[in-house]
C-alpha cells in the first residue's frame, strides 16, 4: 500500500498512473456497447470475434515500430500524445455503418492502444529509475481500476442512453482534458540512453521460461476475453435481462482485480512468486466453474473469483522471468510479457471463433480449461524448483 500513498500523494506520479486508468476508461466504456453494435449491424458472434481480432492485429502491428518512435518523440510526450488519440479513435467503432468499417476503425484504435501502452509503461520504469521508486505494480492496479469506473459508471447510465457516441465522446472529452492538465507533470521526460546489449530473439531463449510464455499467454488472454466478452455472455448464456446488471460481470472482475494488485505484492513477500501463481490460478479455475454455472448470483462471484486469481500472476511472472537462468533479465521479461500482450490481444478473437463455432458457453468452458493448463505448468515448475 506504500506505493498507492506515494501515488496518490504526489502528481508527478498521479499524473501517469492516470494514462492507465483512462485507457482502461475508455475501453470499459466501449465494452458495454458491443451488444448494440452487434445489435446495429445485425452480426453474429463470429463477426465480432473478427472485428476484436482486427484490434489484436493493429495492436501488434504497432508494436512492431512504436519503441523506436516513443524514442524519437520522448517518453513523456509520447505518453500524451498517445492517450489523446486513442480516446478520439474509440469515438468510431461505436457509429460505424458496416462490419468492414468497424474492423478498419479497431485496427487503427489497437495500433493507439499498443503505443499507448507501451509508452506510458516506458514512462513509469523511467520515473522509477530516475526516483528510486517503485510503483509500477500499483500503475496496473489503476489500469484494473479503470475498467471499473468505465464499466460501472457506464453500467449505471446505459438505460438512459439514447445516443451512444454521446456517451463515449463525453467520456472522451474528459479524459482528455485530465490527462492534458497533468501531463505538464511528464512530459518533459525522455528516455534515458543506456548500454545496448544483445537482445536479439532466439528460440534457444524460450527453452528456460517457455512455461511462464505459456501462463502468460492464457492469464493476459483471458484477462482479455473476459474484458470484451462478459456483457454479451451474461446477456445472451446467463439470461440477465437488466442491461445495467449485464455490465457488471465486467466491473466486479476488474474490482477484483484492483484490490489484488494493491495487497499482492505483500503477500508474494510471504509466500513467494511460484506459490501465488498456483494459488492464484486455483482460485480462477473456481471462478469459471461459477461462471459455467449459468446462475446469475454464481456467475457474477465467478467473475470476481477470476479476478482476485489472476490479479498478481503477471507481475510475478515478470519477477520470475527476470530472475530465470540462461536468459538475461531483460530478455525473459520481454519474452514473457510479448506474448502475455499477444494473448491479450488475441484472445477475444479466438473467443468469437469458438462462440460461432460452437456456441458463447464453450467458450469460456475454452478458458477454464486454459487455466487448468496454466495450473499445470505452474505446478511442474515448482516442483522441479523444489
Amino acid at each position: 500500500m506504500n506505493s498507492l500513498l506515494l501515488i496518490l500523494s504526489r502528481k508527478r506520479y498521479f499524473a501517469p498512473v492516470w494514462v492507465f486508468a483512462s485507457i482502461n476508461i475508455m475501453v470499459g466504456t466501449w465494452v458495454l456497447y458491443i451488444p448494440r453494435v452487434k445489435e446495429k449491424l445485425a452480426i453474429d458472434d463470429g463477426d465480432i470475434g473478427i472485428a476484436l481480432f482486427c484490434y489484436a492485429v493493429g495492436g501488434l502491428f504497432a508494436v512492431t515500430f512504436s519503441s523506436k518512435l516513443i524514442d524519437a518523440i520522448g517518453v513523456g510526450k509520447s505518453t500524451l500524445y498517445g492517450i489523446i488519440i486513442f480516446s478520439l479513435l474509440f469515438l468510431f467503432p461505436i457509429v460505424a455503418p458496416s462490419l468492414v468499417l468497424l474492423c478498419i476503425s479497431l485496427f487503427v484504435a489497437g495500433m493507439s492502444s499498443a503505443f499507448t501502452d507501451i509508452a506510458m509503461n516506458a514512462l513509469v520504469s523511467e520515473l522509477e529509475k530516475e526516483d528510486e521508486v517503485n510503483f509500477m505494480s500499483a500503475a496496473h492496479a489503476f489500469f484494473s481500476l479503470g475498467g471499473v469506473l468505465g464499466a460501472g459508471i457506464g453500467s449505471l447510465v446505459i438505460g438512459a442512453v439514447t445516443f451512444p457516441f454521446i456517451h463515449i465522446m463525453g467520456v472522451a472529452f474528459v479524459l482528455i482534458v485530465t490527462n492534458v492538465l497533468l501531463a505538464r507533470n511528464f512530459i518533459a521526460i525522455v528516455n534515458n540512453p543506456v548500454e545496448k546489449e544483445s537482445t536479439g530473439f532466439s528460440l534457444k531463449l524460450l527453452k528456460p521460461i517457455f512455461a511462464l510464455t505459456i501462463i502468460s499467454f492464457i492469464v493476459m488472454g483471458s484477462e482479455g476475453s473476459l474484458e470484451q466478452w462478459s456483457k454479451l455472455y451474461l446477456e445472451d448464456v446467463v439470461g440477465v435481462s437488466l442491461e445495467w446488471l449485464a455490465g457488471f460481470g465486467f466491473v466486479i472482475f476488474s474490482a477484483a482485480m484492483t484490490i489484488g494488485r494493491f495487497f499482492g505484492d505483500e503477500i508474494s513477500s510471504r509466500i513467494g512468486s511460484y506459490r501465488i501463481i498456483i494459488y492464484g490460478l486455483l482460485i480462477a479455475i473456481v471462478g469459471y466453474i461459477a461462471i459455467l454455472s449459468r446462475s446469475q448470483e454464481l456467475s457474477l462471484v465467478g467473475f470476481g473469483l477470476v479476478g482476485i486469481g489472476f490479479s498478481v500472476i503477471i507481475p510475478e511472472l515478470f519477477r520470475v522471468a527476470g530472475k530465470a537462468k540462461g536468459v538475461t533479465p531483460s530478455q525473459g521479461i520481454s519474452i514473457v510479457a510479448g506474448m502475455g500482450f499477444v494473448g491479450f490481444m488475441a484472445g477475444p478473437a479466438i473467443m468469437g471463433s469458438l462462440a460461432a463455432a460452437f456456441s458463447l458457453w464453450t467458450s469460456y468452458l475454452a478458458l477454464g480449461i486454459a487455466s487448468g493448463v496454466a495450473f499445470v505448468a505452474a505446478m511442474l515448475l515448482f516442483l522441479k524448483r523444489r
